[in-house]
């Protein structure tokens, strides 16, 4: 009978400890009808009542257990839609595609104007003429 106490009095400590990180990590719209605060205290002074209550009515239920409503998708009329991530969202993906692709392009552009500079020194240090598709320096 003693065995049976203390596995009891175990199962109320590691709920009212899962019950209280719970609480804890808990997003602020995710805790209904009480603040954090009084949520942990009645958690603490009241271990296995206070847990219950706090699965039962003192957090939102996750994605994966939220029931589904009358349409049977699953959304209730409070969820707001959640935003994609950057990675997730092609608009942001094609705005990098096209901002990486314009640097490119830019890059490149100074890269033919340094090396036509650099071909213009070499000739003129050489003494050859310019090239006949050269611009004439100002």
């Amino acid at each position: 009978m003693a065995r049976l106490y203390v596995l009891l009095f175990l199962a109320q400590i590691v709920l009212a400890v899962c019950a209280l990180i719970s609480c804890l990590s808990a997003e602020e719209g995710q805790i209904r009808a009480l603040p954090r605060i009084a949520w942990v205290l009645i958690i603490l002074f009241f271990p296995l009542i206070g847990s219950i209550a706090w699965f039962l009515a003192g957090r939102e239920p996750s994605a994966g257990t939220r029931k589904a409503g009358p349409a049977g998708n699953g959304r209730t009329g409070r969820q707001r839609p959640r935003p994609l991530a950057p990675d997730d969202d092609p608009e942001f993906l094609r705005s990098v595609q096209d901002r990486a692709q314009q640097q490119d392009q830019e890059l490149f552009r100074r890269w033919e104007e340094d090396l036509r500079r650099r071909e213009d020194d070499l000739r003129r240090h050489d003494g050859d003429p310019p090239r006949e598709g050269d611009r004439p320096e100002v």
